[in-house]
Protein backbone atom coordinates (compact mmCIF):
# COMPACT_ATOMS: atom_id res chain seq x y z
CA UNK A 1 0.00 0.00 0.00
CA UNK A 2 1.27 3.35 -1.01
CA UNK A 3 2.05 5.88 1.72
CA UNK A 4 -0.82 8.01 0.60
CA UNK A 5 -3.60 4.96 0.19
CA UNK A 6 -2.10 4.40 3.46
CA UNK A 7 -2.69 7.64 5.07
CA UNK A 8 -6.41 7.90 3.54
CA UNK A 9 -7.03 4.44 5.26
CA UNK A 10 -5.98 5.13 8.61
CA UNK A 11 -7.68 8.83 8.47
CA UNK A 12 -10.73 6.78 7.45
CA UNK A 13 -10.67 4.55 10.88
CA UNK A 14 -10.90 7.57 12.98
CA UNK A 15 -13.63 9.75 11.39
CA UNK A 16 -15.58 9.17 13.97
CA UNK A 17 -13.13 10.99 16.47
CA UNK A 18 -13.16 13.87 14.18
CA UNK A 19 -16.76 14.11 13.80
CA UNK A 20 -17.43 14.33 17.73
CA UNK A 21 -14.93 16.99 17.19
CA UNK A 22 -16.11 19.38 14.57
CA UNK A 23 -19.65 18.24 14.95
CA UNK A 24 -20.27 17.95 18.49
CA UNK A 25 -17.41 19.83 20.64
CA UNK A 26 -19.82 22.48 20.07
CA UNK A 27 -20.98 22.97 23.80
CA UNK A 28 -18.39 26.39 24.00
CA UNK A 29 -21.15 28.01 22.40
CA UNK A 30 -24.77 26.56 23.18
CA UNK A 31 -27.96 27.97 21.85
CA UNK A 32 -29.25 31.31 23.09
CA UNK A 33 -33.08 30.35 24.30
CA UNK A 34 -34.83 27.18 22.26
CA UNK A 35 -34.27 25.51 18.88
CA UNK A 36 -33.82 27.94 16.35
CA UNK A 37 -35.28 25.58 13.96
CA UNK A 38 -39.20 25.35 15.44
CA UNK A 39 -41.00 27.66 13.72
CA UNK A 40 -44.32 26.54 11.48
CA UNK A 41 -42.56 26.22 8.48
CA UNK A 42 -39.23 24.23 9.41
CA UNK A 43 -40.40 21.05 9.60
CA UNK A 44 -40.65 19.31 6.47
CA UNK A 45 -40.60 22.96 4.11
CA UNK A 46 -39.92 22.09 1.05
CA UNK A 47 -36.88 24.51 0.02
CA UNK A 48 -37.36 27.99 -1.34
CA UNK A 49 -37.48 28.47 -5.10
CA UNK A 50 -34.08 30.77 -6.71
CA UNK A 51 -34.74 33.70 -7.98
CA UNK A 52 -36.02 37.52 -6.90
CA UNK A 53 -37.77 37.49 -3.11
CA UNK A 54 -36.56 34.06 -2.18
CA UNK A 55 -34.87 33.70 1.52
CA UNK A 56 -31.56 32.19 1.92
CA UNK A 57 -31.34 30.53 5.34
CA UNK A 58 -28.21 29.77 6.65
CA UNK A 59 -27.34 27.67 9.51
CA UNK A 60 -24.96 27.00 11.80
CA UNK A 61 -23.52 23.83 14.39
CA UNK A 62 -23.67 24.82 17.92
CA UNK A 63 -20.30 26.04 18.33
CA UNK A 64 -18.25 28.97 18.17
CA UNK A 65 -16.16 28.55 14.67
CA UNK A 66 -19.24 27.55 12.55
CA UNK A 67 -21.23 30.15 14.24
CA UNK A 68 -18.76 32.75 12.82
CA UNK A 69 -18.61 30.82 9.44
CA UNK A 70 -22.07 31.39 9.33
CA UNK A 71 -22.24 34.84 9.98
CA UNK A 72 -19.49 35.50 7.24
CA UNK A 73 -21.88 33.65 4.92
CA UNK A 74 -24.67 35.44 6.04
CA UNK A 75 -23.52 38.79 5.49
CA UNK A 76 -21.25 38.17 2.48
CA UNK A 77 -25.13 37.65 1.01
CA UNK A 78 -26.82 40.37 2.22
CA UNK A 79 -23.69 42.58 0.46
CA UNK A 80 -25.17 40.73 -2.48
CA UNK A 81 -28.84 41.63 -1.79
CA UNK A 82 -29.61 38.22 -0.90
CA UNK A 83 -32.61 37.75 1.75
CA UNK A 84 -31.16 36.06 4.16
CA UNK A 85 -32.66 34.38 7.48
CA UNK A 86 -30.24 33.23 10.14
CA UNK A 87 -30.22 30.13 11.97
CA UNK A 88 -27.20 29.39 14.04
CA UNK A 89 -26.52 27.47 17.05
CA UNK A 90 -28.78 24.27 16.14
CA UNK A 91 -26.64 21.49 16.41
CA UNK A 92 -24.89 18.33 15.35
CA UNK A 93 -24.15 17.40 12.01
CA UNK A 94 -27.22 14.42 12.21
CA UNK A 95 -29.81 17.32 12.67
CA UNK A 96 -27.97 19.69 10.47
CA UNK A 97 -27.56 17.80 7.71
CA UNK A 98 -31.06 16.84 7.70
CA UNK A 99 -32.30 20.22 7.68
CA UNK A 100 -30.38 20.95 4.38
CA UNK A 101 -31.41 18.31 2.82
CA UNK A 102 -35.25 19.01 3.34
CA UNK A 103 -34.75 22.88 2.57
CA UNK A 104 -35.20 24.00 6.46
CA UNK A 105 -31.96 25.68 5.69
CA UNK A 106 -30.15 26.40 2.51
CA UNK A 107 -26.27 27.02 3.59
CA UNK A 108 -24.30 25.92 6.26
CA UNK A 109 -20.67 26.26 6.91
CA UNK A 110 -19.42 22.64 6.66
CA UNK A 111 -15.96 20.73 6.53
CA UNK A 112 -15.45 18.44 3.72
CA UNK A 113 -13.52 15.67 5.15
CA UNK A 114 -16.19 15.43 7.84
CA UNK A 115 -18.66 15.67 5.73
CA UNK A 116 -17.59 13.04 3.83
CA UNK A 117 -16.87 10.83 6.64
CA UNK A 118 -20.47 11.30 8.01
CA UNK A 119 -21.86 10.17 4.40
CA UNK A 120 -19.31 7.17 3.82
CA UNK A 121 -17.31 6.26 6.25
CA UNK A 122 -15.33 3.60 4.45
CA UNK A 123 -13.74 6.72 1.70
CA UNK A 124 -9.99 6.63 1.63
CA UNK A 125 -10.23 10.19 0.09
CA UNK A 126 -7.60 12.38 1.63
CA UNK A 127 -6.30 15.30 -0.15
CA UNK A 128 -9.04 18.35 -0.99
CA UNK A 129 -9.67 17.19 -4.22
CA UNK A 130 -10.27 13.91 -3.59
CA UNK A 131 -13.00 14.46 -1.06
CA UNK A 132 -14.68 16.84 -3.06
CA UNK A 133 -14.61 14.53 -5.97
CA UNK A 134 -15.72 11.79 -3.10
CA UNK A 135 -18.47 14.59 -2.02
CA UNK A 136 -19.78 14.95 -5.40
CA UNK A 137 -20.65 11.27 -5.52
CA UNK A 138 -21.69 10.83 -2.30
CA UNK A 139 -24.78 13.84 -1.62
CA UNK A 140 -27.66 13.44 -3.19
CA UNK A 141 -28.70 14.98 -6.34
CA UNK A 142 -30.43 17.96 -4.37
CA UNK A 143 -27.65 18.74 -2.61
CA UNK A 144 -24.22 20.29 -3.54
CA UNK A 145 -21.46 21.74 -2.74
CA UNK A 146 -19.62 25.18 -3.54
CA UNK A 147 -15.70 25.91 -3.75
CA UNK A 148 -13.81 24.90 -0.75
CA UNK A 149 -11.39 27.24 1.03
CA UNK A 150 -8.29 26.73 1.67
CA UNK A 151 -8.74 27.42 5.50
CA UNK A 152 -8.45 23.62 7.28
CA UNK A 153 -9.76 23.07 10.89
CA UNK A 154 -8.37 19.82 11.51
CA UNK A 155 -5.42 17.95 13.45
CA UNK A 156 -1.75 19.22 12.83
CA UNK A 157 1.80 18.52 14.90
CA UNK A 158 2.51 21.75 16.07
CA UNK A 159 5.80 22.95 17.72
CA UNK A 160 7.33 26.56 18.89
CA UNK A 161 8.08 29.39 17.05
CA UNK A 162 11.97 28.58 18.76
CA UNK A 163 11.62 24.98 17.74
CA UNK A 164 10.88 25.23 14.41
CA UNK A 165 13.44 28.31 13.51
CA UNK A 166 16.27 26.27 15.53
CA UNK A 167 15.49 23.07 13.44
CA UNK A 168 14.12 24.54 10.49
CA UNK A 169 11.15 22.99 10.63
CA UNK A 170 8.01 23.09 8.33
CA UNK A 171 6.24 20.63 7.52
CA UNK A 172 5.86 16.96 9.49
CA UNK A 173 8.52 15.82 7.12
CA UNK A 174 11.45 18.05 8.72
CA UNK A 175 10.82 16.11 11.61
CA UNK A 176 12.40 13.07 10.47
CA UNK A 177 16.10 14.42 12.20
CA UNK A 178 14.38 15.48 15.29
CA UNK A 179 11.64 13.18 16.44
CA UNK A 180 13.72 10.38 18.24
CA UNK A 181 14.89 13.68 20.62
CA UNK A 182 11.44 14.90 20.86
CA UNK A 183 8.39 13.94 23.24
CA UNK A 184 5.32 14.19 21.58
CA UNK A 185 1.84 15.43 23.11
CA UNK A 186 -1.63 15.16 22.58
CA UNK A 187 -5.25 13.62 23.63
CA UNK A 188 -4.78 10.22 26.14
CA UNK A 189 -6.26 7.98 22.69
CA UNK A 190 -3.43 10.43 20.55
CA UNK A 191 -0.78 7.33 20.76
CA UNK A 192 -2.75 4.58 20.17
CA UNK A 193 -4.53 6.41 16.92
CA UNK A 194 -1.44 8.17 15.33
CA UNK A 195 1.74 6.62 16.50
CA UNK A 196 1.75 3.59 13.89
CA UNK A 197 0.40 5.88 10.91
CA UNK A 198 3.28 8.39 11.73
CA UNK A 199 6.23 5.63 11.88
CA UNK A 200 5.00 4.32 8.10
CA UNK A 201 3.66 7.28 6.45
CA UNK A 202 6.61 10.12 7.36
CA UNK A 203 9.29 7.10 9.05
CA UNK A 204 8.97 8.83 12.63
CA UNK A 205 9.56 7.49 16.00
CA UNK A 206 9.33 9.71 18.29
CA UNK A 207 11.40 9.60 22.27
CA UNK A 208 7.80 9.53 24.21
CA UNK A 209 4.22 9.98 23.64
CA UNK A 210 2.68 12.28 26.55
CA UNK A 211 -1.32 12.53 27.73
CA UNK A 212 -1.08 16.38 27.76
CA UNK A 213 -4.71 16.71 26.56
CA UNK A 214 -6.08 20.31 26.91
CA UNK A 215 -2.76 21.54 27.97
CA UNK A 216 -1.06 20.34 24.66
CA UNK A 217 -0.59 23.71 23.49
CA UNK A 218 0.98 25.27 26.93
CA UNK A 219 3.19 22.22 27.38
CA UNK A 220 4.62 22.70 23.56
CA UNK A 221 5.09 26.30 24.66
CA UNK A 222 6.83 25.37 28.07
CA UNK A 223 8.86 22.88 26.50
CA UNK A 224 7.63 20.03 28.40
CA UNK A 225 7.04 18.13 24.40
CA UNK A 226 8.29 19.86 21.99
CA UNK A 227 5.38 18.19 19.38
CA UNK A 228 2.10 18.07 20.01
CA UNK A 229 -1.33 17.84 18.41
CA UNK A 230 -3.26 20.79 17.63
CA UNK A 231 -6.26 22.09 15.70
CA UNK A 232 -5.21 24.18 13.17
CA UNK A 233 -7.52 27.11 13.64
CA UNK A 234 -7.06 27.06 17.76
CA UNK A 235 -6.32 30.78 18.81
CA UNK A 236 -3.76 29.81 21.10
CA UNK A 237 -1.29 29.12 17.72
CA UNK A 238 -1.37 32.78 17.84
CA UNK A 239 -1.94 33.64 21.10
CA UNK A 240 1.43 31.45 21.98
CA UNK A 241 3.33 31.83 18.50
CA UNK A 242 3.29 28.19 17.78
CA UNK A 243 3.87 26.60 14.63
CA UNK A 244 1.46 24.20 12.71
CA UNK A 245 3.49 22.03 10.50
CA UNK A 246 2.48 21.39 6.82
CA UNK A 247 0.90 17.82 6.28
CA UNK A 248 2.38 17.09 2.12
CA UNK A 249 1.21 13.16 2.59
CA UNK A 250 -2.35 13.98 4.24
CA UNK A 251 -1.80 12.02 7.44
CA UNK A 252 -4.70 13.98 8.81
CA UNK A 253 -7.32 13.98 6.10
CA UNK A 254 -8.55 17.40 4.16
CA UNK A 255 -10.87 19.47 6.52
CA UNK A 256 -11.67 22.58 4.26
CA UNK A 257 -14.41 24.90 5.25
CA UNK A 258 -16.91 24.45 2.33
CA UNK A 259 -20.63 26.09 2.00
CA UNK A 260 -23.10 23.12 2.03
CA UNK A 261 -26.40 24.21 -0.47
CA UNK A 262 -29.66 23.04 -1.14
CA UNK A 263 -29.45 23.77 -4.82
CA UNK A 264 -32.75 24.79 -5.20
CA UNK A 265 -32.28 27.87 -3.25
CA UNK A 266 -28.67 29.37 -4.33
CA UNK A 267 -29.76 31.44 -6.99
CA UNK A 268 -25.94 32.30 -9.41
CA UNK A 269 -25.70 35.53 -7.28
CA UNK A 270 -25.75 33.46 -3.85
CA UNK A 271 -22.98 30.90 -5.45
CA UNK A 272 -20.79 34.00 -6.25
CA UNK A 273 -21.23 35.43 -3.24
CA UNK A 274 -20.60 33.01 -0.81
CA UNK A 275 -17.65 31.00 -3.41
CA UNK A 276 -15.94 34.98 -3.27
CA UNK A 277 -15.52 34.06 0.26
CA UNK A 278 -14.22 31.05 0.03
CA UNK A 279 -11.52 32.70 -2.44
CA UNK A 280 -10.29 34.67 0.38
CA UNK A 281 -10.82 32.63 3.30
CA UNK A 282 -7.30 30.69 4.60
CA UNK A 283 -6.07 28.86 7.96
CA UNK A 284 -4.44 31.74 9.16
CA UNK A 285 -7.22 34.40 8.65
CA UNK A 286 -9.67 32.51 10.09
CA UNK A 287 -7.34 31.41 13.62
CA UNK A 288 -7.25 35.18 13.77
CA UNK A 289 -10.64 35.58 13.77
CA UNK A 290 -11.07 32.96 16.41
CA UNK A 291 -8.84 34.62 18.74
CA UNK A 292 -10.91 37.46 18.60
CA UNK A 293 -13.63 35.41 19.35
CA UNK A 294 -12.41 32.76 21.70
CA UNK A 295 -10.03 35.09 23.75
CA UNK A 296 -11.25 38.54 22.92
CA UNK A 297 -15.14 37.49 23.33
CA UNK A 298 -15.64 39.98 20.75
CA UNK A 299 -19.49 39.50 18.86
CA UNK A 300 -19.03 36.52 15.98
CA UNK A 301 -21.38 38.83 14.07
CA UNK A 302 -18.57 42.29 14.26
CA UNK A 303 -15.61 39.97 13.96
CA UNK A 304 -17.65 38.72 10.84
CA UNK A 305 -18.55 42.33 9.60
CA UNK A 306 -14.95 43.13 10.18
CA UNK A 307 -13.40 40.92 7.81
CA UNK A 308 -15.89 40.93 4.90
CA UNK A 309 -14.86 44.78 4.40
CA UNK A 310 -11.17 44.07 5.13
CA UNK A 311 -11.46 41.47 1.84
CA UNK A 312 -13.76 44.04 -0.02
CA UNK A 313 -16.85 41.34 0.73
CA UNK A 314 -19.19 43.70 2.99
Amino acid sequence: MSNSSRAGAVRRALTAATLASLALGAAACGSSGGDPLASPSSAGAAAPAPGSGSTVVVGSANFPENVLLGSIYSQALKAKGVKVEEKFNIGSREVLYGQVQNGSLTVLPEYNGALLGYLDAKSTAASKDEVNAALAKALPASLGILDSSPAEDKDSLTVSQETADKFGLKSVSDLAAQAANSVIGGPPEFKSRREAQFKDVYGLTFKEWKPTGETTANAIKDGTIQVGNVFTTDPKILQLKLVPLADPKNVFGAQNVTPLVNKAGVDATATAALNAVSAKLDTAGLTALMKRVAIDKEDPSVVAKDWLKSNGLG
